[in-house]
């Protein structure tokens, strides 16, 4: 709390006022803009002055401000509206479409970011007409979107918007062929094949919307496709006006589709196009468009800063020879998504199985090449490492002393060494001789953190890899065949596949090395399975204090959850926690779970996936939890329990907190019910897609993609 000069010095002498207008200026920027222009600054003259700072007014952030709403958006644009150059409200769809209307007071503004917001045609026509200093647009294209109702002046703004974002729910050019000085255009498709009534859907743009957009001065085009038909066939028809000419100063193309996405004689042209006249410094292209083509070999980059060739059947040998070049110009390299690419570390593909060993000197020539790696996912593949002494994967990773995200499968960091520990089995355990009957169960792991050290853990390779990354902010570890219960357009998955042989190892000892990221912020875990207590959580929990987001799937063995205990020991240190997604069948979400996660007092966002038997979910600890956790705008519990149970529990959440938490959003249904994939669809864009469906997020799109 910020208090005013004219009260009393604490007992330590210290007033909070006697501090230099820059410290206070940079304390203050830690402060929501809403709480200091609505509240902070009625304390004292001093604050007064200071919460209207120019640094602290030019750029207004709102996007995860959750408990902003319609009246403290108009008194905050008209106390500061002038002032305002930069103005954030992505996510904040619980604002009414009327709030859009205070924007028009910002007249200064040159960067706006409304996606997932609720604005129709008019009102942006309406908006964007007094909004002549912009140069920066993020908005979403709906339903009953119409270009012919934006006016004239609204086209002029939009005639000198360079930077342009639009997320796309219906088959439409949106305002891109308004747009005709772009440099950067980035596309999410997110539509449906099939309407609520059933119907299928088309991807022909609908009549009036024929104009063709202007990419003449286009520097950066990225796309990022939805699962579905209608996203291949609209997309198409954006990059038909690309493969006609392609932009000279094209320096960044990136396309992220899922699944399937064929190359055409269109997309082919371009791509030659692009061979012949543009250098690149960021790419990405459906592994359709790559695979058996010898496309890299043609294409030329500049200082590149972003590869991903994920899902792509890239051999090592290619990736060196055509990519990498020897090591000459990859200095400049940040990030780097190899994610499902099973035959990247070693030399060819033609005759090798996915599970053989990899070649370290690819990796080794990777490492030494692209030295300055901030981002680098490798999961969804199986990368076993040899016997070579020196050259396992986490070894020759520990020199990527950069490195802020990492994404590894889970066999790729056990030791392969054969004093290495294995787990546990009956013919270990049955003696040898007569005698005696011995008891056979599971080996008593230790607790406590100094009793896991005395198990020869600080010795693995793992271990020695988590002590050289001392800055690592993202960690995922997840299972190669690992596939969340819940995708996106599809029934829930009720069999998963089983874990690969060379993760049957990883477990306790290996989570409890990660308590040594000291500024760790995200932490993904799957398809551990040699987890037996979960005792490595209360580790990271006591360690890692700046955890932020954190995600739990399919650990230990199946048919119990054996780490709950060490969770809820965790839960109780985890004051930073924001996040938390939890997917695990019999998970029981009972009073002594809602008990521990109420310790979590920053928490703002749950998810609890579970292929559960019914009674496992108790409506009065959820209510408890909900009471007591105050920052909680979120809930997503898709487990066992009958429809009836689930709509029960959910209104009754909706009834007691959603007056005091506007962005409250809960989402409370049967996992396996067939109706899962409507339910899906009306979660908010930014919870479904940051939280609820699970997927790699290392390297999953270019730094600094959008501010």
């Amino acid at each position: 709390e910020i208090v005013s000069g004219e009260t009393e010095e604490e007992s330590n002498g210290v007033n909070l006022m006697e501090f230099s207008d820059e410290i206070l200026l940079h304390i203050l920027s830690y402060v929501p803009c809403t709480d200091l222009v609505l509240n902070v600054r009625r304390t004292c003259r001093k604050l007064a002055t200071l919460c209207l700072d120019k640094s602290l007014t030019h750029t207004v952030l709102l996007q995860k401000d959750y408990k902003v709403n319609k009246d403290k958006v108009k008194q905050l644009m008209r106390d500061i509206g002038k002032e305002i150059h930069q103005l954030n409200m992505a996510g904040c769809y619980w604002l009414p479409s009327s709030t859009i209307d205070h924007v028009t007071r910002c007249k200064n503004l040159v960067k706006l970011n409304l996606s997932g917001c609720h604005v129709t045609s008019l009102r942006l026509s309406k908006m964007l007409s007094t909004l002549q200093h912009l140069r920066s647009l993020a908005i979403d294209v709906n339903p009953g979107f119409d270009a012919s109702q934006l006016s004239s002046e609204c086209k002029a703004t939009l005639s000198r918007v360079s930077e342009l974002k639009q997320t796309l729910y219906t088959p439409s050019y949106g305002v891109v062929p308004c747009c005709t000085s772009l440099e950067k255009l980035l596309l999410y498709f997110e539509i449906l094949d099939r309407s609520r009534e059933g119907f299928m859907l088309s991807g022909q743009l609908m009549v009036g919307e024929s104009n063709v957009p202007h990419y003449q001065n286009l520097r950066v085009f990225y796309a990022r496709l939805a699962p579905g038909y209608v996203n291949q066939e609209v997309v198409r028809l954006y990059l038909a006006v690309l493969s006609d000419r392609t932009p000279e100063n094209l320096h960044a193309f990136l396309i992220s589709a899922p699944g399937s996405f064929a190359e055409t004689g269109a997309t082919k042209n371009l791509l030659d196009s692009m061979a012949r006249n543009v250098r690149l410094d960021a790419l990405q292209l459906p592994k359709a468009w790559i695979n058996g083509s010898g496309l890299l070999q043609h294409l030329k980059f500049n200082n590149p800063f972003y590869f991903s060739f994920s899902r792509c059947t890239l051999s090592g040998g290619h990736l060196i020879q055509r990519v990498i070049n020897g090591g000459k110009d990859l200095k400049s390299l940040t990030s780097l998504n190899l994610s499902g690419c099973v035959h990247c570390l070693a030399p060819e593909s033609l005759f090798r199985k996915a599970e053989d060993d990899i070649d370290s000197s690819i990796l080794e020539s990777l490492v030494v090449s692209c030295c300055n790696l901030r981002h680098l996912n490798l999961s969804a593949a199986h990368h076993h490492s040899s016997e070579s002494i020196g050259n396992h994967l986490c070894q020759l990773l520990a020199r990527l002393k950069h490195l802020l995200s990492l994404a590894l499968p889970v066999c790729s960091i056990t030791s392969v060494a054969a004093d290495v520990e294995k787990p546990p089995t009956a013919s270990h355990l049955v003696p040898q001789t007569f005698g005696r009957k011995v008891r056979i169960g599971i080996q008593t792991y230790p607790r406590n953190f100094t009793d896991q050290a005395n198990q020869k853990i600080e010795s693995s390779v793992f271990w020695a890899l988590m002590g050289s990354l001392r800055f690592l902010e993202t960690l995922e570890i997840i299972g190669s065949s690992f596939s969340s219960a819940m995708p996106r357009n599809e029934p829930a998955i009720r069999n998963s596949l089983p874990p690969c042989v060379r993760a049957q190892s990883v477990g306790d000892s290996e989570v409890a090395a990660i308590s040594q990221l000291t500024y760790l912020q995200s932490l993904t875990l799957a398809q551990l399975p040699n987890i037996l207590t979960g005792s490595g959580l209360i580790n990271i929990g006591l360690q890692c204090q700046h955890l932020r987001t954190l995600s739990l799937a399919n650990l230990g063995m199946m048919g119990k959850v054996v780490y709950m205990s060490a969770l809820m020991d965790m839960l109780k240190h985890c004051k930073c926690l924001r996040d938390l997604r939890l997917e695990q069948p019999y998970l029981c979400a009972g009073a002594q779970f809602f008990q521990a996660l109420s310790h979590c007092s920053s928490l703002q966002r749950l998810c609890i996936v579970s292929r559960s038997g019914r009674g496992t979910l108790q409506a009065d600890a959820v209510m408890s939890f909900m009471a007591s956790c105050l920052e909680l705008v979120m809930c997503h519990m898709f487990m066992g329990e009958s429809l009836t149970v689930c709509r029960s529990l959910q209104q009754s959440i909706v009834r007691s907190f959603q007056a005091d938490r506007p962005a409250l959003n809960v989402v409370i249904f049967p996992l396996l019910h067939e109706d899962l994939t409507e339910v899906i669809r009306d979660v908010p864009m930014r919870h479904l897609d940051e939280i609820t469906l699970f997927k790699s997020r290392v390297a999953e799109e270019p730094p600094n993609l959008w501010w």
